[in-house]
Protein backbone atom coordinates (compact mmCIF):
# COMPACT_ATOMS: atom_id res chain seq x y z
CA UNK A 1 0.00 0.00 0.00
CA UNK A 2 1.27 3.48 -0.86
CA UNK A 3 2.04 5.90 1.93
CA UNK A 4 2.00 9.66 2.43
CA UNK A 5 5.11 11.08 4.07
CA UNK A 6 4.69 14.55 5.58
CA UNK A 7 8.25 15.80 5.74
CA UNK A 8 9.81 18.76 7.52
CA UNK A 9 12.94 19.79 5.61
CA UNK A 10 14.31 22.33 8.08
CA UNK A 11 16.20 25.05 6.23
CA UNK A 12 16.21 22.98 3.05
CA UNK A 13 19.94 22.35 3.36
CA UNK A 14 20.62 18.63 3.58
CA UNK A 15 22.88 19.00 6.62
CA UNK A 16 19.97 20.54 8.56
CA UNK A 17 17.54 17.72 7.74
CA UNK A 18 17.02 14.70 9.93
CA UNK A 19 18.28 11.35 8.65
CA UNK A 20 14.67 10.16 8.59
CA UNK A 21 13.61 13.09 6.41
CA UNK A 22 16.35 12.34 3.88
CA UNK A 23 15.53 8.62 3.84
CA UNK A 24 11.81 9.28 3.37
CA UNK A 25 12.47 11.64 0.48
CA UNK A 26 14.52 8.86 -1.14
CA UNK A 27 11.59 6.43 -0.75
CA UNK A 28 9.06 8.71 -2.38
CA UNK A 29 8.15 8.47 -6.02
CA UNK A 30 6.30 11.80 -5.92
CA UNK A 31 7.30 15.00 -4.12
CA UNK A 32 4.71 17.75 -3.54
CA UNK A 33 5.45 21.21 -2.21
CA UNK A 34 5.41 24.98 -2.44
CA UNK A 35 7.61 25.97 -5.38
CA UNK A 36 10.19 27.76 -3.19
CA UNK A 37 10.65 24.66 -1.02
CA UNK A 38 10.95 22.44 -4.09
CA UNK A 39 13.73 24.71 -5.34
CA UNK A 40 15.61 24.30 -2.05
CA UNK A 41 15.91 20.51 -2.45
CA UNK A 42 15.90 20.24 -6.24
CA UNK A 43 19.38 18.68 -6.39
CA UNK A 44 18.31 15.44 -4.75
CA UNK A 45 14.79 14.98 -6.12
CA UNK A 46 15.70 14.98 -9.81
CA UNK A 47 14.47 11.41 -10.24
CA UNK A 48 11.03 12.14 -8.72
CA UNK A 49 7.71 13.23 -10.11
CA UNK A 50 7.48 16.79 -8.81
CA UNK A 51 4.24 18.64 -8.13
CA UNK A 52 4.64 22.24 -7.05
CA UNK A 53 2.13 24.98 -6.37
CA UNK A 54 2.33 28.63 -5.41
CA UNK A 55 1.72 30.21 -2.01
CA UNK A 56 -1.94 30.18 -0.89
CA UNK A 57 -2.55 26.89 -2.78
CA UNK A 58 -2.12 24.69 0.28
CA UNK A 59 -5.47 22.88 0.03
CA UNK A 60 -4.94 22.11 -3.65
CA UNK A 61 -1.42 20.87 -2.91
CA UNK A 62 -2.63 18.51 -0.21
CA UNK A 63 -5.47 17.15 -2.33
CA UNK A 64 -3.03 16.43 -5.16
CA UNK A 65 -0.75 14.55 -2.76
CA UNK A 66 -3.62 12.47 -1.38
CA UNK A 67 -4.75 11.60 -4.90
CA UNK A 68 -1.24 10.38 -5.79
CA UNK A 69 -1.21 8.07 -2.77
CA UNK A 70 -4.59 6.68 -3.79
CA UNK A 71 -3.13 6.02 -7.25
CA UNK A 72 -0.49 3.85 -5.60
CA UNK A 73 2.52 6.18 -5.34
CA UNK A 74 4.56 6.76 -2.21
CA UNK A 75 4.31 10.53 -1.92
CA UNK A 76 6.12 13.14 0.13
CA UNK A 77 4.65 16.51 1.04
CA UNK A 78 7.43 18.84 2.12
CA UNK A 79 7.25 21.80 4.48
CA UNK A 80 10.09 24.05 5.52
CA UNK A 81 11.02 23.76 9.18
CA UNK A 82 8.72 21.27 10.88
CA UNK A 83 5.70 19.87 9.04
CA UNK A 84 3.66 20.02 12.24
CA UNK A 85 4.31 23.71 13.01
CA UNK A 86 2.70 26.04 10.48
CA UNK A 87 3.24 23.21 7.98
CA UNK A 88 1.06 20.76 6.07
CA UNK A 89 0.57 17.97 8.64
CA UNK A 90 -2.59 19.33 10.20
CA UNK A 91 -4.29 20.22 6.91
CA UNK A 92 -3.56 16.80 5.40
CA UNK A 93 -5.05 15.02 8.40
CA UNK A 94 -8.10 17.29 8.31
CA UNK A 95 -8.66 16.42 4.66
CA UNK A 96 -8.17 12.66 4.80
CA UNK A 97 -7.30 10.00 7.36
CA UNK A 98 -8.14 6.97 5.20
CA UNK A 99 -4.62 6.59 3.84
CA UNK A 100 -1.42 5.64 5.63
CA UNK A 101 0.62 8.57 6.95
CA UNK A 102 4.05 9.05 8.43
CA UNK A 103 4.78 12.51 9.80
CA UNK A 104 8.48 13.36 9.79
CA UNK A 105 9.51 16.18 12.14
CA UNK A 106 11.98 18.80 11.03
CA UNK A 107 14.07 21.56 12.57
CA UNK A 108 11.85 24.62 12.80
CA UNK A 109 13.03 28.17 12.07
CA UNK A 110 13.08 29.17 15.73
CA UNK A 111 15.69 26.50 16.45
CA UNK A 112 17.70 27.22 13.30
CA UNK A 113 17.75 30.93 14.09
CA UNK A 114 18.52 30.31 17.76
CA UNK A 115 21.53 28.19 16.82
CA UNK A 116 22.90 31.06 14.75
CA UNK A 117 22.28 33.59 17.53
CA UNK A 118 23.64 31.57 20.46
CA UNK A 119 21.20 30.25 23.06
CA UNK A 120 18.23 32.65 23.20
CA UNK A 121 15.53 30.03 23.87
CA UNK A 122 17.16 28.11 26.70
CA UNK A 123 14.12 28.83 28.89
CA UNK A 124 10.35 28.91 28.34
CA UNK A 125 9.39 30.32 24.96
CA UNK A 126 6.47 30.46 22.56
CA UNK A 127 6.03 30.94 18.83
CA UNK A 128 3.49 33.29 17.31
CA UNK A 129 2.76 33.75 13.61
CA UNK A 130 1.88 37.32 12.64
CA UNK A 131 0.06 36.20 9.51
CA UNK A 132 -3.64 36.95 9.84
CA UNK A 133 -4.65 35.14 6.65
CA UNK A 134 -6.03 32.21 8.67
CA UNK A 135 -6.17 33.62 12.21
CA UNK A 136 -8.09 36.79 13.14
CA UNK A 137 -5.79 39.61 14.18
CA UNK A 138 -7.70 40.08 17.45
CA UNK A 139 -6.66 36.56 18.50
CA UNK A 140 -3.05 37.17 17.49
CA UNK A 141 -2.98 40.38 19.55
CA UNK A 142 -4.36 38.49 22.55
CA UNK A 143 -1.60 35.89 22.26
CA UNK A 144 1.12 38.51 21.87
CA UNK A 145 -0.10 40.31 25.00
CA UNK A 146 -0.21 37.08 27.03
CA UNK A 147 3.27 36.02 25.91
CA UNK A 148 4.79 39.44 26.62
CA UNK A 149 3.08 39.74 29.99
CA UNK A 150 4.20 36.21 30.91
CA UNK A 151 7.85 37.05 30.16
CA UNK A 152 8.19 34.28 27.58
CA UNK A 153 10.95 34.43 25.01
CA UNK A 154 8.92 35.03 21.84
CA UNK A 155 9.69 33.70 18.37
CA UNK A 156 7.78 35.70 15.76
CA UNK A 157 7.11 33.85 12.51
CA UNK A 158 5.80 35.43 9.27
CA UNK A 159 6.54 38.93 10.56
CA UNK A 160 5.96 40.97 7.41
CA UNK A 161 4.92 40.50 3.79
CA UNK A 162 4.43 42.94 0.92
CA UNK A 163 0.68 42.93 1.58
CA UNK A 164 0.94 42.90 5.38
CA UNK A 165 3.30 45.60 6.55
CA UNK A 166 1.78 46.85 9.80
CA UNK A 167 1.27 43.70 11.87
CA UNK A 168 4.86 43.64 13.07
CA UNK A 169 4.71 47.30 14.12
CA UNK A 170 1.57 46.59 16.11
CA UNK A 171 3.07 43.46 17.69
CA UNK A 172 6.14 45.38 18.83
CA UNK A 173 3.95 48.14 20.27
CA UNK A 174 2.13 45.55 22.40
CA UNK A 175 5.33 43.85 23.53
CA UNK A 176 6.88 47.18 24.52
CA UNK A 177 4.07 47.70 27.03
CA UNK A 178 5.51 44.81 29.06
CA UNK A 179 9.21 44.70 28.13
CA UNK A 180 12.13 47.00 28.70
CA UNK A 181 12.91 48.82 25.42
CA UNK A 182 16.49 47.51 25.75
CA UNK A 183 15.35 43.87 25.67
CA UNK A 184 17.59 41.98 23.26
CA UNK A 185 16.15 40.77 19.96
CA UNK A 186 17.75 38.41 17.45
CA UNK A 187 16.69 38.85 13.83
CA UNK A 188 17.62 36.12 11.36
CA UNK A 189 16.77 36.05 7.67
CA UNK A 190 17.12 32.81 5.69
CA UNK A 191 18.18 30.92 8.81
CA UNK A 192 20.97 28.41 8.10
CA UNK A 193 20.76 28.90 4.34
CA UNK A 194 23.70 30.06 2.22
CA UNK A 195 22.46 33.68 2.28
CA UNK A 196 21.70 33.90 6.00
CA UNK A 197 21.66 37.37 7.55
CA UNK A 198 21.54 37.91 11.30
CA UNK A 199 21.69 40.76 13.74
CA UNK A 200 21.26 41.21 17.47
CA UNK A 201 19.59 44.46 18.46
CA UNK A 202 17.11 45.76 21.05
CA UNK A 203 13.36 46.23 20.99
CA UNK A 204 13.62 49.99 20.55
CA UNK A 205 16.17 49.77 17.72
CA UNK A 206 14.69 47.24 15.29
CA UNK A 207 15.08 48.19 11.63
CA UNK A 208 11.88 46.99 9.97
CA UNK A 209 13.00 47.61 6.39
CA UNK A 210 14.82 44.33 5.73
CA UNK A 211 12.32 42.05 7.48
CA UNK A 212 10.19 39.75 5.34
CA UNK A 213 8.46 36.35 5.38
CA UNK A 214 11.79 34.53 5.47
CA UNK A 215 12.83 36.37 8.62
CA UNK A 216 12.28 35.25 12.19
CA UNK A 217 12.57 37.44 15.28
CA UNK A 218 13.50 36.01 18.66
CA UNK A 219 12.61 38.46 21.41
CA UNK A 220 14.35 37.76 24.68
CA UNK A 221 12.80 37.73 28.12
CA UNK A 222 13.74 39.95 31.05
CA UNK A 223 16.85 37.85 31.77
CA UNK A 224 18.24 37.59 28.21
CA UNK A 225 21.66 39.13 27.69
CA UNK A 226 24.46 39.26 25.10
CA UNK A 227 27.97 37.96 25.76
CA UNK A 228 30.78 38.03 23.18
CA UNK A 229 28.28 38.34 20.37
CA UNK A 230 26.04 35.51 21.57
CA UNK A 231 22.45 36.01 22.70
CA UNK A 232 21.83 34.02 25.90
CA UNK A 233 18.71 33.37 27.95
CA UNK A 234 19.88 31.74 31.19
CA UNK A 235 17.97 28.80 32.57
CA UNK A 236 19.14 29.46 36.13
CA UNK A 237 22.15 27.23 36.66
CA UNK A 238 24.47 28.37 39.44
CA UNK A 239 27.88 29.10 37.90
Amino acid sequence: MAKLYVIGIGSGQREDMTLRAVECIKKCQVIVGYDFYIELIKDFIKDKVIIKTSMKSEVERCRLAISKVKEGYDTGVISSGDSGLYGMAGLLLELNTDIEYEIIPGVTSAFLAAASLGAPIMHDFCSISLSDLLTPWQIIEKRIKAAAEGDFVIALYNPKSSARVYNLNRALEIILRYRNPKTFVGIVKNARRYNEEKIITTLDSINLENIDMRTILIIGNSMTYVKDGYMITPRGYII
